[in-house]
């Protein structure tokens, strides 16, 4: 892979995307290429786009993210898939990554933690 890593950043709070842009933006080897707020949006953006990353929260509006996530596979097949989520990483790490997800990051870890696992997904640790 040559060039920044291509991140579509989806999560339905246009706050969070606005951080996760700037936050992604200040790395020299990434770049946000797009945003959704919602799930069939999502993977609309994905196909249209063909994303490294996709950055995905669970808790959206349409589709949510664990339904996002097959239809990711499909649209965007050779994206990698961070779920990136408050919701409860003990219940749902397991079932995101049983369906196609590549890491499982909580939004309460450090940010660093985020810009970490994008490399590692893509082989850019």
């Amino acid at each position: 892979m040559e060039g920044p890593i291509r991140i579509l950043v989806c999560d339905d709070v246009p706050e969070m995307r606005a951080i996760l842009r700037e936050m992604l933006g200040e790395e020299p080897d990434m770049s946000v290429v797009g945003e959704a707020g919602n799930g069939g949006t999502s993977v609309a953006r994905a196909a249209e786009l063909d994303p490294d990353v996709v950055l995905l929260d669970l808790s959206m509006p349409g589709a949510d993210g664990l339904e996002v996530i097959p239809l990711l596979r499909e649209s965007a097949p050779g994206a990698k898939i961070v779920v990136f989520s408050s919701l409860g990483a003990e219940r749902l790490r397991g079932i995101a990554m049983s369906l196609g997800a590549d890491r499982y990051v909580e939004k309460g870890a450090p940010l660093d933690t985020l810009v970490a696992a994008v490399r590692e997904v893509t082989g850019r640790a």
